[in-house]
């Protein structure tokens, strides 16, 4: 069988009526969404499920998107297919946790709604921002930021697509520089807030209190770590890098790279959205890549040839 890694998607791949078929033809599905929406004191159901004004907050969408995934991963499992390593995307990144073995559901659940509210509090609105760069290399887009105050890459997604974050003003003032350095395009996203800047190292510090309250197992298979970019087997490092990850770059690109250095050949994502399936594509062609967000989808495994 082929090496094998399952991915899971950020913040911002969210929608009304994620993982509902999940929870209505899995009893496994039901039970993950009802003990995280007791251990929550939220109706995650609701939330997910039903179309709301509430899904996109941050503080919620966290815990919304981390119980959907993990629920859709149990499934995948059951048909037999196994990750050798697991990744995700800032947010992602707990569901892979999971994945490999290292932090319990309900724990996983918990850790993201507080990193969900910590994040959402951290900077006052309208201070901070964030813009997706297109078409100008990683290099070409550090030596711009240099000159800068406040503002940083929050994201290497893959080549030609970079995003990046920090003070509103200066996030501002970058655009026309990044455009004369030979960027296609510099579009502003609507955030709430700077993620992945050192304007939320508060929020990170907050969060290594939040973590001190989850017990962490030995990893079962590795994780790709967006702080480092790199493979990571050695469980005593996780919490570290989760603080650091709050305000660090994601380095969704080296990540992804990594798993290929290390014999992987099919990424499995699993969640809302085909995103980290695009970023997979552009970043290698020699890998194949597949996306489970819809009940159906689950054929793709079983009848597709995925499993062989």
């Amino acid at each position: 069988m082929r090496k094998t890694a399952f991915i899971f998607p950020g913040q911002g791949a969210q929608k009304a009526g994620m993982g509902k078929d999940f929870y209505e033809n899995s009893q496994t599905a039901r039970e993950i969404y009802d003990r995280a929406s007791e251990r929550l004191g939220l109706d995650l159901k609701a939330l997910c499920f039903e179309p709301n004004d509430f899904l996109d907050h941050t503080e919620h969408t966290q815990a919304a998107m981390t119980v959907t995934s993990i629920a859709m991963m149990e499934e995948v499992k059951a048909l037999g297919l196994k990750a050798d390593v697991a990744a995700g995307l800032s947010l992602g990144e707990y569901s892979a946790l999971v994945c490999a073995g290292a932090m319990e559901a309900q724990d996983a659940v918990w850790a993201v709604r507080q990193r969900g509210i910590l994040m959402e509090q951290a900077v006052p609105g309208g201070r901070g921002a964030m813009a997706a760069v297109l078409g100008l290399s990683a290099e070409k887009t550090e030596e711009v930021l240099a000159g800068l105050e406040q503002v940083q890459i929050a994201n290497y997604n893959c080549p030609g697509q970079i995003v990046i974050s920090g003070r509103k003003e200066s996030v501002e003032q970058a655009g026309p520089l990044l455009k004369e350095a030979g960027a296609r395009r510099v579009l502003p996203l609507n955030v709430s807030g700077p993620f992945h800047s050192v304007m939320l190292r508060g929020a990170g510090e907050k969060l290594g209190e939040v973590l001190e309250h989850i017990s962490l197992s030995e990893l079962e298979i590795p994780y790709a770590s967006n702080v480092t970019g790199e493979l990571v087997r050695d469980a005593g490092q996780i919490k570290e890098l989760l603080i650091r990850q709050v305000y660090s770059s994601v380095r969704w690109q080296q990540c992804v790279e990594a798993m290929i250095r290390d014999g992987v050949e099919l990424f499995v994502e699993i969640g809302p959205g085909k995103t980290l399936s695009g970023f997979v594509k552009k970043i290698s062609r020699q890998t194949e890549s597949v996306n489970i967000e819809t009940w159906e989808d689950l054929k793709k495994i079983e009848t597709g040839g995925v499993i062989c």
